[in-house]
């Protein structure tokens, strides 16, 4: 029985992977900021660490045999101030500088890392419109710098003869967080908000391929470097909004477009991510032998509205 050590291991992501690692007969050590209101149960412990103070409960590396590094602030979870922005970068890259440290300087048995990267590494479409691939330069922009520090930080495990995995993870569908909640409050009062005019591509993902994509990295041996984690079949804003709105609400709902001036009113800066859009390529993964559960946005939805 392995252990698996991850980071973030409370958020939308983490959580839904720690059920599925424990359902598999995994050990898990959660990483976290507090152990107030923490119970360890026989499949899953927690240890403290502090990525500002560079302090980790180094029993807990030990322990491990693999690292699932999902920490970092959400990206469009508050206003991008300066503070803000500052906050999600360090909480990315202050995270894996802690973990590369920690294992360089301490003996261990860590022999995989997976670690989660976003498709903000991209930025917007090319004009060309060919998909985005893994061997893409990043982005000359706030989250593409981002998604580089990131990637860079845990990538130094490699010298330790660590394999590393990098999983560019699209937009999430789960009913726990993430965007598909923020699609359904309008559409419970009869509005389908489409954002923009609607046509800014989504490369999205279910919340349970993406998990098991985590789990398949670690198992498999041969997947190491940058692997996109999105679905086959991107969809544009507003096909994903009707659809949603279609399965919620059958034939009662109405259309409405937010304005785009509106929205960088509400969300500042960040609303160039809600307006942006990004089509990811998905067949480096699936040459890798992965196989999705969703592939169309309509079963995702169905799947989540069950």
């Amino acid at each position: 029985m392995q252990t698996i050590l991850i980071t973030g291991g409370t958020g939308l992501i983490g959580n839904r992977l720690v059920q599925m690692l424990t359902e598999k007969g995994w050990q898990v050590i959660i990483l976290t900021r507090s152990l107030k209101g923490k119970k360890n149960t026989p499949n899953i412990s927690y240890a403290v660490w502090d990525t500002k103070e560079q302090t980790i409960d180094i029993q807990a590396v030990q322990s491990a045999d693999a690292v699932i590094h999902l920490a970092g602030a959400g990206v469009v979870d508050k206003r991008w101030t300066h503070a803000y922005k500052q906050e999600i970068v360090d909480s990315r890259v202050l995270a894996g500088k802690l973990i590369i440290d920690t294992l360089k300087k301490n003996t261990n048995k860590v022999k995989t890392i997976v670690s989660s990267s976003a498709i903000g590494w991209y930025g917007p479409d090319h004009l060309n419109a060919n998909p985005f691939v893994e061997t893409d330069p990043h982005a000359n922009d706030f989250l593409g710098n981002t998604c580089f520090q990131w990637e860079r930080s845990i990538e130094l495990a490699t010298k330790m003869n660590i394999r590393v995995c990098k999983l560019r993870t699209g937009i999430v569908l789960s009913n726990e967080g993430g965007a598909l909640p923020e699609f359904k409050r309008p559409i419970k009062f009869g509005m389908a908000a489409i954002l923009g005019n609607g046509r800014q591509v989504i490369s999205w993902i279910q919340i349970d391929d993406l998990c098991r994509m985590y789990i398949y990295a670690l198992e498999n041996s041969s997947l190491t470097g940058s692997y996109n984690a999105v679905a086959s079949n991107p969809v544009t804003n507003k096909a994903l909004t009707l659809q949603l709105a279609k399965a919620m609400n059958g034939k009662f709902y109405l259309p409405m477009h937010v304005p785009a001036f509106a929205l960088k009113l509400i969300l500042g800066e960040s609303s160039i991510e809600v307006l942006k859009s990004t089509t990811v390529s998905n067949e480096k993964i699936k040459a890798a032998g992965f196989k999705f559960l969703y592939s169309a946005v309509e079963e995702a939805i169905g799947s989540l509205l069950k």
